[in-house]
């Protein structure tokens, strides 16, 4: 057998965005566990932060979009090491905080339970704005801008719910609409509520839809309207 070297685990990672443990091995010769494990110290990779880190890529800085995460179908990586720290992060980075809906979007996972923990350690607030959680930076500074930013962006759905006159009934009817349809978009509600009396119109579905953040429901991996 050939002598066997990193560089085997290199050229693998080279070759495939995302591969197994059992896949390093096989490239080492079927090494035991110890023995890739000890190879594989000597090669930047990246672990998934979903399927619980079963998958291994290379680490490659260029390969992050903006919020510094790449993905292989669903196989998901972050340029941090678990979906905590990448939460931290970004929340420290946004502008206007997230809500978990936006970070579940983004994440491709649930992230309640990051969020809680993160919470409960003080690396993250949570503020209630809107009617919804947003979480913002632990740093007071930060911390007001982020809020700031998002009561203005509230301030803006808000203005297009008046201007669309959109009252409760019309909130509940649409709202309603979306535990029987879970999927459906902002034409799928309107083409539902058809018959409605009074009649109600793609802006004022429009406006529920800005005002409660629901364009991410029914999505893969998004939230619901809980």
């Amino acid at each position: 057998m050939s002598k066997r070297s990193y560089k085997a685990i290199t050229e693998l990672l080279a070759y495939r965005e995302a591969v197994e443990f059992k896949d390093l091995q096989a490239a080492l010769g079927n090494a035991s566990r110890a023995t890739t494990f000890r190879y594989l110290k000597q090669v930047p990779y990246k672990r998934s932060y979903n399927h619980n880190g079963r998958y291994y890529t290379r680490r490659d800085p260029a390969r992050y979009d903006r919020f510094g995460l790449f993905s292989v179908g669903d196989i998901h990586f972050s340029r941090d090491r678990t979906v905590g720290e990448t939460i931290r992060r970004l929340v420290h980075e946004s502008a206007a905080g997230w809500t978990s809906r936006e970070l579940q979007d983004v994440l491709h996972v649930r992230v309640q339970v990051f969020l809680l923990d993160a919470v409960r350690k003080n690396t993250v607030m949570r503020e209630r704005l809107g009617g919804l959680y947003v979480y913002v930076d632990s740093d007071d500074a930060v911390r007001e801008q982020q809020l700031q930013q998002r009561r203005e962006q509230f301030s803006a759905k808000a203005l297009v719910a008046v201007e669309a006159n959109v009252d409760d009934e019309v909130i509940i009817a649409v709202l309603l609409t979306l535990l029987h349809h879970p999927e459906a978009k902002a034409a799928d509600v309107v083409r539902y509520l058809r018959g409605h009396s009074p009649p109600i119109s793609m802006a004022q579905v429009d406006a529920v839809f800005a005002r409660y953040d629901l364009e991410s429901v029914g999505k893969k991996g998004g939230g619901s309207i809980s």
